[in-house]
């Protein structure tokens, strides 16, 4: 049976024996649209430019090897890619390609960066650091310099001895109580005499074969040498008065203390550095206290001081009373002295530690407190100041020796210096020799 419609030739479809092809046929399921009107003609155009045959290239797209499969009547299909043309990127276009596509971070479509140059980068990070820390340490050192007081001239001492190999220090505690008020006064327990006096004074001789302290009791029996006035300028004789060590300081000041001491001891002074009251207790406090282990409990209700044995941080307050009591003990002036050396050595090496001198937090406050009240001669700097703590924090460690002035005795009250070992001692010091004199 045959499904065709009828009237249509058996071959449809079937394929033909004629030896001529088939000619057009009508398709009835076909419907033509309708003509369009012709278009108007258009001016005529000037011819364009013949571009080369073969295609186009196209930016970021390899050319192509067109095969039989791929080409159908000279059109190249772009299946053989996987590419669609027209984007610079090689797809859709405006839109990049993923990180692993042609135009993504290490892609084909992208040359990699240079590597990191890490020696260049430490070199620049390592100079910005030392500038910085330059800075800072100039800034720091203008800064403290400015507030250091050389008020006392040792030009204007005279007949100096001669200088020795080891750089010496007078360091005096007074009892200055200036910038204190009253309630600061009666906390202190400082009385509120007018003046100023010496309440305690020691050599520090800082030599390259050990470091040695020295305290000299302000009872000692010392003859006034002729000198200069510091204000007056006038020259004064001698007349062969004795007197106690603290009486030349309260009669002309430190140059006529330096100028007695040089003339008793025959040891000549390098740099001087004298602080008060206030400016001692402040430093201990801007440290946070000073750790220190009394041996023997004592009381004195003229300093304040009030101790029980053992270790314990003291705080400015109680390391005033410390240093300052006398009548506690029955060595009196002489017991004070080696209290007062011991404090100032434990002082010097808490201060002189990287935990202050690093730490900006601390090292500020310390200065701040100290240098305002610190007096010192013109020509000492802060890299003499320094040396001076680090001689102190020495003796402390064990690299030298602390003493009283060897004493022989005593006359009126006051205290006879033993001259003869006196002069082995100022001997040793001025050779840079090992100090092996003891005094008491």
């Amino acid at each position: 049976m045959n499904d065709w419609p009828e009237g249509r030739d058996d071959a449809y479809g079937r394929g033909s024996a004629r030896p001529q092809p088939e000619g057009v046929q009508r398709m009835r399921h076909i419907q033509r649209q309708p003509q369009q009107p012709p278009r108007p003609p258009q001016p005529v155009q000037p011819p364009r430019p013949q571009r080369p045959a073969g295609p186009v290239p196209t930016p970021g797209v390899p050319p192509q090897q067109a095969g039989a499969h791929d080409t159908y009547g000279g059109y190249d299909s772009g299946y053989n890619t996987g590419q669609v043309y027209g984007s610079p990127s090689g797809g859709a276009p405006g839109r990049p390609q993923g990180p692993g596509g042609p135009s993504g971070p290490g892609g084909p479509g992208r040359a990699p960066g240079p590597a990191p140059d890490w020696r260049k980068r430490i070199k620049v990070g390592s100079i910005v650091l030392v500038s910085a820390l330059l800075v800072t340490s100039v800034s720091t050192y203008l800064w403290a310099d400015s507030k250091v007081r050389r008020e006392v001239d040792l030009s204007k001492v005279i007949e100096r001895p001669k200088e020795g190999d080891c750089t010496t220090y007078l360091i005096v505690g007074s009892d200055s109580r200036e910038g204190m008020s009253a309630e600061e006064k009666k906390k202190l327990h400082t009385g509120s005499a007018e003046g100023k006096r010496t309440d305690s004074m020691m050599i520090l001789a800082k030599c390259s074969s050990g470091n040695t302290m020295i305290s000299l009791p302000r009872d000692s029996d010392v003859e006034i040498p002729s000198f200069v006035g510091s204000q007056s300028g006038k020259t004064f004789p001698a007349q062969g008065r004795r007197v106690k060590l603290n009486a030349a300081y309260a009669e002309d000041g430190p140059e006529l203390l330096v100028r007695t001491v040089e003339h008793n001891t025959g040891l000549r002074i390098d740099h001087y550095a004298e602080i008060g009251f206030a400016g001692f207790a402040n430093i201990v406090d801007a440290l946070g206290g000073v750790e220190l282990d009394i041996e023997q409990g004592f009381k004195d209700e003229k300093s304040g001081a009030d101790f029980k044995a053992g270790r314990q941080t003291l705080n400015g307050e109680q390391s005033l009373a410390f240093v300052r009591t006398r009548y506690a003990f029955a060595e009196s002036d002489l017991q004070r002295t080696k209290n007062q050396q011991k404090f100032l050595a434990a002082l010097a090496n808490q201060a002189a530690t990287p935990s202050t001198i690093l730490n900006p937090f601390a090292l500020y406050p310390m200065l701040g407190a100290g240098l305002d009240t610190l007096i010192v001669d013109k020509d000492m700097g802060l890299y003499d100041m320094a040396q001076m703590f680090f001689a102190m924090k020495g003796v402390n460690g064990g690299d030298g020796v602390s003493m009283n002035i060897p004493i022989s005795g005593q006359r009126g009250g006051n205290l006879v210096w033993d001259k003869a070992k006196v002069q082995q001692l100022v001997k040793q010091i001025q050779n840079d020799e090992k100090v092996t004199v003891r005094g008491n």
